[in-house]
């Protein structure tokens, strides 16, 4: 006979994919002993740089029971962005999960969709939804509840689809069948650490996020050093080199989002076409999209300090 727990989170599974989540795992709430020290030690070497946020919520972020009252459950989901079409050669690039409509929006809807269904199946239940927008270390519970290993780029990677995906969790107050960890298997290789424009991958499974382009093109406010001009590659907005050299993406499969598709006019913008773009098409082409982060000014920044070669 099957328990409850199994059923559950046969059930849960199910919906998940019924929601277009390409993957879901589950894994024990509780403190991430092994992350402690990592996350402490690269905090203490301003690998963060100018980014303040990373430095709250500390124990938060490393045991989900400070953030859910009763929590017993992490339900670890990834969402496919993998674009069927990408932008025109010789362009200016952004990050392909900025294509389409912004993802917190997006998969926010999905896992409200997800906990309710819990609820009305399973009774009263507990639980929180999260989008990388709160201090969750999202890739350590995913890799924890088996959807993949964390790469010495430092991003999840799977062997059936690669890592174009987003990560999201629901953190809920029932015990459920839990998961377990995949083995690594990055082997030998060094692309991701050979092809980083910015050797940002200082070791293997260690980023020094203040040197990755995604950092200066988003993050940063201020202006971008000068010492890191014809660097970038033509990245506008994010970078997705590491993830571009990665064997295991050749097996990336385009999405079936249509939130994620673009808009229109992105693909076919040509230099020339950023260089003059104004407000208003800004605007029109990245309405809900994540590109909107950096506002207007904050990408002619970006271009112009590409165009400055």
């Amino acid at each position: 006979m099957i328990d409850n727990k199994q059923k559950y989170s046969d059930f849960i599974k199910s919906e998940a994919k019924r929601l277009g989540f390409m993957s879901c795992g589950i894994s024990k709430a509780g403190f991430l002993e092994e992350e402690a020290p990592r996350l402490e030690a690269w905090l203490n070497q301003n690998r963060h740089g100018k980014m303040q946020y990373m430095e709250n919520h500390f124990d938060k972020r490393l045991d989900p029971t400070l953030l859910v009252d009763g929590a017993k459950s992490v339900i670890s989901l990834l969402l496919n962005y993998y674009p069927e079409e990408t932008q025109t050669e010789g362009s200016y690039k952004i990050s392909k999960y900025a294509y389409g409509q912004d993802y917190h929006f997006v998969i926010k809807e999905k896992l409200k969709e997800l906990l309710h269904f819990i609820q009305e199946n399973i009774g009263e239940v507990g639980g929180r939804a999260f989008v990388d927008s709160a201090p969750v270390l999202d890739k350590a519970w995913a890799a924890k509840s088996g959807l993949g290993w964390i790469g010495k780029n430092s991003n999840l990677l799977s062997k059936k689809t690669g890592s174009f995906f987003f990560i999201a969790e629901l953190v809920v107050d029932i015990d459920l069948e839990y998961d377990y960890a995949v083995t690594d298997h990055c082997g030998s290789c060094t692309a991701c650490l050979d092809a980083c424009p910015t050797q940002a991958i200082i070791a293997p499974y260690v980023v020094d996020g203040s040197k990755c382009i995604s950092y200066f093109t988003i993050e940063l406010k201020e202006n971008i050093p000068a010492e890191m001009r014809g660097s970038f590659n033509d990245w506008a907005f994010g970078c997705d080199v590491c993830q571009d050299v990665c064997p295991w993406n050749r097996f990336s499969k385009p999405h079936r989002e249509p939130l994620f598709n673009p808009h229109p006019d992105l693909l076919s913008l040509t230099k020339k076409d950023w260089e003059e773009i104004t407000e208003d098409t800004f605007r029109a082409v990245f309405k809900n999209s994540a590109v909107k982060r950096t506002k207007y000014d904050g990408l002619k920044r970006n271009i112009n300090f590409l165009k400055e070669l």
